[in-house]
């Protein structure tokens, strides 16, 4: 038997960095994000023998170990490990040997939520082959539980509830572990249109988000009132986007995108830097309205809005800078599991 899932990645499109706490726990976040055609999957293969082979296919990273119900958690499939781990200490499973598999779409560090997702897509691995009654909350909660506190991983909670539900939606995010996700119901034109001109460009460079992350939590620990506003505007931002994108107010998509960069500077060091200055003033100058750094910053993916069929100047342009345009749709689906007999 071979138990599959697959979640999509996302976008953040207004609000980044207010889910993180304890700005979120303080002040209470608000995020609107949407997931695109990216993905990461998971797949178990039953085994005979009574051994755990787990696989980052797309990383070419392989480890085995005989059967066990905790695994050693040392910096090498760690993400695979916490997942099995906490699977067997709340739920359990009978000795049987399996074949864990794994494979993103987009690199780790690249700002699209990559392990967030992937800790769902494996959750949804498991919570298939053992018929787990876990709903989407749970399996977002969960997820989030098991990255930042099983794993003392450095983040925010958009990514696993964006990863589970899919779509496009507004995230408000409280003290006390509460997430409320409404999906926005935008009318299909709109939506086709935000796709038609939002260009979504990979630097070509990782960064390890969880340093920028930190200091974004002592900003807010330490009372860092320039900080702490930028998450305030952000916050506000959020609230723009929804009302743009729920009226069809497109045209103030950039302009709403461009406030939230100059803002989110101020969040932390290192957010930004020469190459993103420089790679975004040159879009700006093809001809996009606005863009915004995907994820904590400091590299990754970047998107930009360009308007009036100006993506293919903006695009030409980003090229120079050695970076890649990634082709996409928004996707509906959020976490999907299946089983092949």
């Amino acid at each position: 038997m071979i138990y599959r899932s697959r979640a999509p990645l996302r976008i953040g499109l207004a609000g980044g960095g207010t889910d993180v706490s304890p700005y979120c726990d303080t002040y209470g976040g608000a995020i609107l994000n949407a997931t695109i055609s990216l993905y990461a999957k998971a797949s178990i293969e039953l085994l005979k023998e009574k051994e755990i082979i787990l696989q980052a296919l797309d990383r070419n990273e392989v480890e085995a170990f005989e059967w066990n119900t905790t695994l050693p958690i040392n910096g090498t499939l760690d993400l695979l490990k916490g997942v099995y781990n906490r699977i067997q200490k709340d739920f359990g499973f009978s000795e049987r040997g399996f074949r864990l598999s794994t494979f993103v779409d987009a690199p780790a560090g690249s700002g699209l939520g990559t392990s967030s997702t992937l800790v769902v897509a494996i959750i949804g691995a498991f919570v298939e082959m053992l018929k787990l009654p876990l709903g989407d909350y749970d399996i977002a909660h969960y997820a989030y539980d098991i990255e930042r506190n099983d794993l003392k991983l450095a983040g925010g909670r958009q990514d696993q509830y964006a990863a589970t539900f899919g779509g496009v939606n507004f995230m408000e995010f409280y003290s006390g572990d509460k997430v409320i996700v409404n999906p926005l119901r935008i009318r299909q034109e709109y939506l086709n249109e935000l796709e038609n001109n939002l260009l979504l460009y990979y630097t070509s460079t990782s960064r390890e988000s969880a340093k920028i992350i930190v200091e974004q939590q002592k900003n807010v620990t330490q009372k860092n009132e320039k900080s702490i506003d930028a998450m305030h505007q952000l916050k506000a931002q959020s609230q723009m986007m929804k009302e743009a994108l729920l009226k069809g107010r497109l045209h103030e998509i950039g302009e709403i995108l461009d406030f939230g960069f100059q803002q989110k500077r101020n969040m932390a060091h290192n957010i930004s830097n020469s190459l993103i200055e420089e790679i975004y003033a040159a879009s700006k100058q093809a001809g996009a309205t606005g863009g915004k750094i995907s994820g904590a910053g400091g590299g990754g993916f970047m998107i930009f809005y360009c308007p009036n069929n100006s993506c293919y100047k903006v695009a030409e342009i980003l090229r120079k800078f050695g970076g890649i345009i990634h082709r996409y749709q928004f996707a509906t689906q959020g976490l999907d599991s299946w089983t092949l007999g």
